[in-house]
């Protein structure tokens, strides 16, 4: 690790994903994660790398999905309207079993709404945005250090487990300015893969990419063959950060800017006497449901706190098998909550669960 640098979160992205070994970027300009993609620009052409900014988020994740096939490290980045208009070739990678990277640095919405941010993509990107049965790890920093620690983080789990991964973070955390220790460069690893389309040389048989299953026998089996993956991934890739819950009570769950303004909530409380903790998910899916259902065993109820009108809030639900109650707080918009209304929350909390 070298000495830390000041950067914005989407330039921390860019570089880590540099040294991660990254020469492919495929994008489209869309606020706010734009600098992610003024960055390659900069960057790639000077290191051998490759970056295009393609006609359309369309074209771009196509692309990705060619170098993908390639075994090469490949990435594309953009923000909630474009990453809808990634869902179908995201899926195709999904269904090519393929390793990538999507960042989707959010904003408010439906529609166009506004550029500034927000956590309203939590199902798109937990429940399989596109079309069919898959699953993409998803990613949730909630600093910029994380923003560069989970890029690298990223490419590592998409050839790990030959699936892509999204790293979903937030207009504030892409903008904001904070220091950063960047990991060490690794070189881009070229070795032959056993699956990669790079040409036969005439030396071995050909490699063939693909999602159609014409045999719906076929399809079945390569679906069940699939989630026995994600199973593994379940169980031993969920992430999460716990923060003062040796005696919670209250147990409040948030992730990316909202875990931030939470923390400094739960610290107000319990400087009032309230014994309030915190579970931070640091991978979306797999949601670390475990450790909220054993949190369940002890805390009297539990918080989501969410940029969005309530979409984690299910899965904190069904983690803990609705045995406790589980309460909102939320802003939407391109609204981020104070400390003062989670605390608010809290205490309504605590004293609905009295």
């Amino acid at each position: 690790m070298g000495n830390k640098v000041l950067m914005k979160g989407n330039e921390a992205i860019a570089e880590s994903a540099i040294r991660a070994g990254c020469r492919h970027y495929f994008g489209y300009p869309i606020t706010p994660q734009t600098e992610v993609a003024a960055y390659m620009a900069k960057r790639m052409p000077k290191i051998g790398g490759t970056f295009l900014q393609a006609e359309s988020e369309i074209a771009a994740i196509n692309m990705v999905y060619g170098v993908a096939a390639t075994g090469r490290r490949v990435m594309t980045s953009s923000s909630s309207p474009g990453v809808s208009l990634k869902q179908e070739g995201i899926s195709y990678i999904a269904g090519s079993d393929l390793p990538a990277l999507i960042v989707n640095v959010q904003r408010g919405g439906p529609g166009l709404g506004g550029i500034q941010p927000s956590q309203s993509d939590y199902f798109q990107a937990t429940k399989g945005g596109g079309h069919g049965d898959y699953h993409l790890i998803v990613l949730a920093p909630s600093s910029v250090q994380e923003m560069a620690d989970m890029t690298a983080l990223a490419f590592d789990l998409a050839d790990r487990y030959l699936m892509p991964v999204m790293l979903l973070a937030d207009g504030t955390i892409g903008q904001m300015m904070e220091p950063v220790e960047l990991p060490e460069a690794r070189e881009p690893q070229f070795a032959e893969k056993d699956w990669a389309v790079t040409g036969t040389k005439g030396r071995r048989e050909h490699h063939i990419v693909n999602s159609l299953y014409l045999v719906p026998e076929q399809l079945e089996q390569k679906n069940f063959e699939r989630f026995e993956r994600y199973a593994r991934i379940e169980r031993e890739e969920a992430r999460f950060e716990s923060f003062m819950m040796e005696d919670a009570e209250i147990c409040v769950v948030a992730f990316g800017i909202a875990a931030r303004v939470s923390k400094n909530a739960v610290m107000a409380a319990r400087r009032e006497g309230l014994k309030v903790g915190m579970i931070r998910p640091i991978t979306l899916w797999p949601f670390p449901s475990a450790a909220l259902a054993e949190a369940a065993k002890t805390v009297k109820g539990f918080l989501s706190v969410e940029l969005s009108m309530g979409q984690m809030i299910e899965d904190v639900k069904l983690a803990v098998s609705c045995s406790r109650p589980v309460s909102l707080c939320r802003r939407t918009g391109g609204m981020i909550m104070s400390p003062d209304e989670v605390l608010a929350k809290i205490r309504e909390t605590a004293g609905g669960n009295e």
